[in-house]
């Protein structure tokens, strides 16, 4: 199977606008990831695919509890039809906490692929939302690859390790572009707020050797500082770079700046990332 080719660094974000897209586009970005959970019916993805020629889009991620696989599986052909090899499907658990009928991610996810398989989504085309061994496994098997959110380099590493040179790895990382550390804390942390109630990845980062008290409210500066890449542009470069040299196939940023400030960002960063 080929991996997907998104190129090294893409945008992670909760939504782009078409003229912000073909801009991404053409700072050399390979690909917009879009976060939340957003419905079965992926109409928003069609405006940004139009509005540009090679740059992909991906969901980070399709919640498999909130959109059933019969819709999204025709909302991907649609798609792939229209704009073939540009839409990347990444679908995910969600979190325990959000869910009332949650169980098993691994049996989750393996009932959903299975359902993705039935509706004919080839294998190429979706990814997985990973953090742990066995889904990152699961992942590797019945996917392209995982697309891992709040990790480190030392994650992406391990990642690696488990689910083989041939899985396709994208995974996400935060950077904010201020060289004031305290300022940079305090976004990060903002970012951070929701995630500090959710047991998968207080779990993951425990995994990693966060102690109980790093990943206690607000988190500690090691925390923060782990998964927020801050300071000159730089910097920043060389930090997402870190996760390349992992092994990591790909890295959606996520830069934590108001959405008209995004692409400005962005520009800033191509440069340093190797881009233009």
């Amino acid at each position: 199977m080929t991996k997907p080719d998104l190129g090294r660094y893409g945008v992670f974000g909760r939504g782009a606008t078409p003229q912000q897209a073909a801009e991404i586009e053409a700072l050399g970005y390979g690909a917009i990831w879009v976060g939340g959970s957003p419905p079965a019916e992926l109409d928003w993805v069609e405006p940004l695919l139009g509005a540009t020629e090679r740059l992909k889009v991906a969901t980070g991620i399709v919640n498999i509890w909130t959109a059933a696989a019969g819709p999204v599986a025709e909302s991907f052909h649609r798609i792939n039809t229209a704009y073939p090899g540009r839409f990347l499907l990444g679908i995910g658990v969600g979190h325990r906490e959000a869910i009332a009928e949650y169980k098993k991610p691994l049996d989750a996810l393996t009932e959903y692929l299975d359902k993705l398989d039935e509706y004919g989504v080839p294998k190429e085309h979706r990814v997985v939302a990973a953090l742990g061994p066995q889904v990152l496994k699961l992942s590797a098997r019945r996917s392209a690859g995982a697309h891992p959110y709040l990790t480190t380099p030392e994650h992406t590493a391990q990642a690696r390790e488990l689910i083989g040179p041939d899985a396709f790895l994208a995974p996400e990382h935060k950077a904010i572009l201020t060289t004031d550390a305290d300022k940079a804390r305090a976004v990060g942390r903002q970012a951070l707020e929701i995630y500090l109630n959710l047991n998968n990845y207080l779990n993951s980062w425990k995994r990693l050797g966060f102690t109980d008290s790093d990943v206690a409210k607000p988190g500690s500066d090691e925390l923060v500082d782990a998964v927020v890449a801050y300071g000159t542009v730089d910097a920043i470069a060389a930090r997402l770079k870190q996760h390349l040299d992992a092994g990591a196939d790909h890295v959606p940023v996520q830069v934590l700046t108001s959405p008209e400030k995004l692409v400005p960002a962005l520009t800033e960063l191509a440069g340093p990332l190797g881009l233009r």
